[in-house]
């Protein structure tokens, strides 16, 4: 149904920047001015509720109307076309966000090919850029990571023809270092977190609260998760030692983040083989992969249980590995 939707808006919005200003204005009659920057408002609202929501399916109801409110106001719309096209592809963003931390990959795809198509349309370099960056997600996800790297290269191209006021490159380049990490290549997944890093730099402006929120809160913990990638254990955990003391990290905060984080620290007592750290790590994650209701940290956990190896036999490790079996994944 969703889908639907996109593929109905992309037609829209492909028709009228194809046309004249002059013939799309001629279409677009009868809609109020304030529209595009009711939908801006609305989009902003809706990534906070979402930031905020411990279960991340919940928003795709309001997804679902605010989509619909989009396709009747490219429609009809009045002068430009180009602020409505900005909120659909900050909106298809959104949504894929949604389907992604439901493992619904294909849906996921789907939303960021086309946040990536409006954002050509409206010729929104950082919006294109940082759609790509989240389609490069998908592909990892399912070990996709050549893949990945190539789509994160063309988005570094986009984000260099961006506003280098914003924060868009510097993400390009954290992502890339999670994709070298996976590749086992060190040297590269240094240099990409050194340019990440490169967002301390920025100013408070650097990010918008939606489409574009890497703003180096997550640096130590990005960090840590790509030292645990590469084997490099003591750097890892000092690194996520030093996330887990943030206040967005605290118990009671992110059940998502702080639950990466924590199956990070279980994978590191995995590789050295030390039960209590498996299942004092993992068991905590867990309960917050309940909690939130979380396809991404279900995921995340089943891959833990892959490092598990000989462990497995302990009977306090099997058992979180049984409570990560019940986990619901899609």
């Amino acid at each position: 149904m969703i889908r639907r939707a996109f593929l109905r808006m992309l037609t829209v919005s492909g028709a009228l920047t194809a046309l004249p200003a002059a013939e799309a204005e001629a279409l677009t009659e009868g809609v109020r001015s304030g529209v595009p920057a009711d939908c801006a408002r609305m989009n902003s609202h809706l990534w906070q509720v979402y930031q905020l929501s411990r279960c991340k399916g919940a928003v795709y109801p309001v997804v679902r109307d605010q989509l619909a409110t989009l396709n009747e106001a490219l429609a009809v719309h009045r002068g430009s076309v180009e602020p409505l096209l900005h909120a659909a592809a900050d909106l298809f963003q959104l949504a894929g966000e949604v389907a992604f931390d439901a493992g619904r990959y294909s849906d996921a795809a789907a939303s960021y090919a086309l946040a990536a198509s409006v954002g050509r349309d409206a010729r929104a370099y950082d919006l294109w850029a940082c759609a790509l960056v989240r389609h490069a997600y998908v592909d990892m996800s399912e070990h996709r990571h050549h893949q990945a790297a190539q789509m994160l290269r063309a988005a570094e191209r986009l984000a260099a023809r961006g506003d280098q006021s914003l924060s868009t490159c510097q993400w390009v380049a954290s992502v890339q270092a999670e994709v070298y990490a996976d590749l086992g290549d060190l040297d590269a997944c240094e240099r990409a977190m050194d340019r990440a890093e490169t967002v301390l730099d920025l100013g408070a402006n650097s990010v918008n609260g939606g489409w574009l929120r890497f703003d180096g809160a997550r640096l130590a913990e990005e960090r840590g998760s790509r030292y645990v990638q590469l084997g490099r254990l003591d750097l890892a955990e000092t690194a996520l030692e030093q996330a887990l003391t943030q206040t967005a990290l605290a118990p009671g905060q992110s059940y998502r983040r702080r639950g990466a984080v924590l199956t990070d620290m279980a994978a590191i007592g995995a590789k050295r083989r030390d039960p209590e750290q498996i299942v004092a790590c993992g068991k905590e994650a867990v309960s917050l992969a309940r909690a939130s209701d979380s396809g991404y940290l279900a995921r995340r956990l089943r891959g833990l249980c892959d490092e598990f190896g000989p462990l497995s036999r302990d009977h306090r490790v099997a058992e979180l590995g049984a409570e990560i079996a019940a986990l619901s994944t899609p």
